[in-house]
């Protein structure tokens, strides 16, 4: 959106670009057994279908209407960390019976997924939440659960904006090869760090597109 794409172009050059960076952040999860597996298979199995129809509502949606739902969704995601600071803790899944968990898990995958295909921003950080206070797992296992998910999420829209030709390839392939460069190095300071860097980088990034995507509703109007 900052370099000026329509937000229909821009949400599907995202996508392409996004699948580069979680498919490397997924890997290093998966390498380090940072991901329950039985909950991240049911949440993207849901998550898949819930990803692809988003995507293809999006592209009917104004581009305000989406401005302003972020405008109201990552307020909430702000709150919700602030008023839960022992978020993450983890353990709560063990005791979970397993057809509660894997109902949770599939719940949290369709309708984030569906919210990812639809928008985006904001998305891993809502998984990441979701698994951790619904789930109940520690901030760390739930960002890797997130991660697959969000592989699952990227994969259905680009499938959806390419045919679509919403990707701008010129943009989305060079941000591509930078974000599997973010995503190791991310992924590597929240695996070595665990939620000590988790929640403070989770609150810049909060603030930071809140006040972009605010600035940018208001300037329009």
């Amino acid at each position: 959106l900052a370099a000026g794409l329509p937000a229909h172009l821009a949400v599907g050059t995202n996508k392409c670009t996004s699948i580069a960076g979680t498919t490397v952040a997924t890997a290093r999860y998966i390498r380090q057994k940072k991901l329950y597996w039985p909950a991240a298979l049911a949440a993207a199995a849901t998550a898949f279908p819930g990803s692809y129809a988003g995507s293809l509502l999006n592209l009917y949606v104004p581009d305000r209407t989406m401005h302003l739902v972020l405008m109201v969704l990552l307020p909430v995601i702000g709150i919700a960390l602030a008023f839960h600071p022992t978020l993450g803790e983890g353990g709560r899944w063990q005791r979970m019976p397993r057809r509660r968990l894997m109902a949770v898990c599939m719940g949290i995958g369709f309708v984030l997924g569906a919210y990812d295909g639809f928008f985006g921003p904001g998305s891993g950080t809502f998984m990441m939440l979701c698994f951790a206070a619904l789930a109940g797992f520690d901030l760390v296992t739930a960002n890797g659960n997130s991660k697959l998910v969000n592989l699952a999420t990227n994969l259905a829209s680009v499938v959806a904006f390419a045919r679509a030709g919403s990707i701008w390839y010129a943009a989305a392939v060079p941000a591509a090869l930078c974000a599997m460069a973010g995503g190791w190095v991310g992924s590597g300071l929240a695996l070595s760090r665990g939620s000590k860097v988790i929640r403070p980088v989770y609150y810049a990034v909060l603030a930071l597109l809140l006040g972009k995507v605010a600035f940018d509703f208001f300037g329009k109007v």
